[in-house]
């Protein structure tokens, strides 16, 4: 079913309580923006000539900001990553080209309110002010940006989003957009009442993904072990090794291609871990044999801090090694 924009764009307070980390914008409160703008007015040693344009027709005049918001906001439409970090200011530029892919989409999401990539066209309305039209498959928005509040070489732009399909108005929705001069170049400082300012929180975004990362690990481990079962109950011994668990490449699964686990696990790794198998040994009495779990980060501090174990009862350790395998003697987990 075509969903509306008013289905998908909540209230602007709404939108700013479900800003979670790796998909939330970077927060400073609107106060602080407006106390520290004058310190993105950076003043000219020279008087500039005078303007003899309104300041309404500066702002939206092609590289005003007005004209620059427009093609930031198209750029997010599409999800042009590239085209969108031009309209960045370069601290910003900086911290966007570090963050993974998804994270970059997630922050262009925000900026149009629009689960999807769609097609972006920009016009003018009579007043010669931008309007950027997203298509999507599920929902039409546009979105008009109005006159600027220009201070120096900081300046302040409504914007009004709303579905194309309404004719009532009832999914309208308006935010006051920030944008910075740098280097003669217009650029987002702001999106609603949140400073972008992505550097300020690099290390939270990056503690959530090990969070991400350091889960999915886990749960790999649990996929692993119920693997390694299911391959002791069909043949009846342990496989020698994680491989013998991949998908078959042709035909039917084997006692050496078992179809038990998906390509990655059964070569060791995913999404930043190594996972390690290791036959433990039969009891002195016959009992069946065992085998231990190892899940170590990939890249230590990057892709995850806590090194994993499963012991030989089954029993799931967690402790920071510094990248290193963890062992029996460390903390268990769920």
């Amino acid at each position: 079913m075509r969903k509306t924009v008013r289905e998908q764009m909540p209230i602007q307070n709404e939108m700013l309580s479900k800003l979670k980390l790796p998909e939330r914008i970077l927060i400073v409160l609107c106060a602080f923006l407006l106390a520290a703008s004058d310190c993105f007015a950076q003043e000219s040693s020279t008087k500039p000539e005078p303007n003899t344009a309104s300041p309404a027709a500066a702002a939206s005049a092609p590289g005003g900001p007005g004209s620059a918001l427009g093609r930031a906001l198209a750029a997010a439409c599409s999800q042009n990553q590239a085209e969108f970090m031009r309209f960045l200011t370069a601290r910003n530029q900086e911290t966007f080209s570090r963050m993974t892919a998804a994270a970059r989409v997630a922050l262009m999401k925000r900026f149009v309110l629009l689960g999807e990539p769609g097609k972006a066209t920009i016009s003018t309305n009579p007043s010669g002010r931008p309007i950027v039209r997203c298509e999507t498959p599920g929902a039409t928005t546009e979105m008009q940006i109005g006159g600027a509040d220009l201070r120096d070489n900081v300046a302040f732009l409504p914007l009004e989003l709303h579905d194309v399909s309404d004719s009532t108005g009832a999914s309208a929705r308006q935010i006051n957009m920030g944008v910075v001069r740098e280097e003669g170049q217009w650029k987002v400082l702001s999106l609603g009442v949140l400073l972008l300012d992505l550097p300020a929180l690099e290390l939270e975004w990056d503690e959530s993904e090990i969070d991400a990362t350091e889960k999915d690990a886990l749960q790999s481990l649990k996929t692993i072990a119920a693997a390694i079962e299911s391959y002791r109950g069909k043949y009846p011994h342990l496989p020698d090794s994680l491989v013998l668990l991949a998908p078959p490449q042709h035909g039917a699964p084997s006692i050496s291609a078992a179809g038990l686990l998906d390509a990655d696990l059964a070569k060791g790794a995913r999404n930043g871990y190594t996972f390690r198998y290791v036959i433990a040994g039969g009891s002195d009495v016959g009992a069946p044999a065992k085998y231990e779990l190892s899940a170590t980060p990939l890249h230590y501090a990057q892709t995850g801090r806590r090194s994993f174990f499963r012991d030989s009862q089954g029993v799931l350790h967690a402790a920071d090694h510094q990248g290193a395998v963890g062992r029996e003697s460390d903390p268990t987990v769920e």
